[in-house]
C-alpha cells in the first residue's frame, strides 16, 4: 500500500481542459462548414472569439500537464514533495513535545514532521472543504497507514479560530494554507496560530506571501514580533532556489513563496 497525497494540479482539472479543448474545437468544426466569405458579420465574430479561446485552452492544458507533472510523486522533479520535506526540515519538537499542522490537506506536511520528531506527536487539522474535494480527513489516515507513521491525528478545524487553548504546541506550521482563506486578515491568521504556540515554541509556515496576496507589510510585521519578544525571526524567500527556482515559481504560480519562521518569546 503506497500513500496518495495526491496532485496539486489535479487530474479532473486536466479533463476539464481537454474537454473544453474538445467542445470548441467541434464548434469551430461546425462553424467552419459554412465558408468565411458567406458568414455574416456575427458568425465570424464568434468564429475569431473561439480560435482565441481555443488557443487559450491549449495554453492552459499544456500548463496542467507540466505542473501535473512537477508536482507528481512519481515525476522527476516531485517538487510537491521537495517543498513539504523543506518546510519539515525547519520543525523541531522537544521529546514528548506536541507538534500542531494548520490546513494539512493530504497530510504530507504532518506526516514529514512526525517522521522527522518521532519522540513527538503530530495534529493535522483542515476543513476538508468541497473546495478541496480530492482531500479528507480518511485519506490523511490512510496516508499515515500507509507511511507506518502513528505518532498523528486528523481533526477537523479551522485556521481562523483554531480550537485549542492558548500556549498549547511546541510547533505550528503551515504550507501554503492562509492564501487559500478568504475574506480573512492574513496577519490575523498569523497571530491566531502564535496563540496556541507555547512560549519558546517554534513557528514555522510556507505560504504566497507577496505583496498582491493580503499579507500586508510583513517587514512591519516581523517588527512588531521581534518587539513582542519573539526571536529568531526570519523571512526566507523560497523562490531562489531554496525549494524551487525562480523560473518554476513563475510557471506554477507559486510567485511570492515564503517562509517566516520565528521562536516565541518567553
Amino acid at each position: 500500500m503506497e500513500p496518495d497525497y495526491k496532485n496539486w494540479v489535479p487530474e479532473r482539472l486536466l479533463g476539464l481542459f481537454f474537454l473544453l479543448d474538445a467542445l470548441t474545437g467541434l464548434f469551430l468544426h461546425l462553424l467552419f462548414q459554412t465558408p468565411w466569405q458567406a458568414m455574416d458579420w456575427l458568425q465570424k465574430i464568434c468564429g475569431i472569439v473561439a480560435v482565441l479561446f481555443l488557443a487559450f485552452m491549449f495554453v492552459c492544458s499544456a500548463w496542467g500537464i507540466l505542473a501535473h507533472r512537477a508536482f507528481s510523486e512519481h515525476g522527476r522533479r516531485r517538487l510537491a514533495r521537495q517543498i513539504t520535506e523543506g518546510v519539515a526540515d525547519y520543525v523541531t519538537l522537544p521529546p514528548g513535545g506536541h507538534g500542531l499542522d494548520v490546513g494539512c490537506g493530504s497530510c504530507a506536511l504532518t506526516i514529514a514532521c512526525a517522521k522527522r520528531n518521532p519522540g513527538g506527536f503530530f495534529i493535522g487539522i483542515d476543513t476538508w472543504a468541497m473546495t478541496w474535494y480530492q482531500y479528507s480527513r480518511a485519506l490523511c489516515r490512510s496516508n499515515a497507514k500507509a507511511e507506518h507513521v502513528h505518532n498523528v491525528m486528523f481533526l477537523p478545524g479551522n485556521a481562523v479560530r483554531l480550537n485549542f487553548p492558548d500556549e498549547t504546541f511546541d510547533a505550528v506550521t503551515s504550507n501554503y494554507c492562509y492564501h487559500n482563506i478568504m475574506g480573512t486578515d492574513r496577519q490575523a491568521l498569523l497571530r491566531e496560530s502564535l496563540r496556541v504556540l507555547k512560549k519558546g515554541g517554534r513557528f514555522v509556515v510556507h505560504d504566497l506571501m507577496g505583496p498582491c496576496q493580503g499579507y500586508g507589510d510583513m517587514a512591519a510585521f516581523i517588527r512588531e514580533l521581534e518587539a513582542e519578544g519573539c526571536r529568531d525571526v526570519r523571512l526566507i524567500d523560497t523562490t531562489r532556489g531554496k525549494f524551487m527556482t525562480r523560473f518554476e515559481s513563475r510557471i506554477y504560480l507559486l510567485m511570492g513563496s515564503k517562509l517566516l519562521i520565528a521562536v516565541k518569546g518567553e
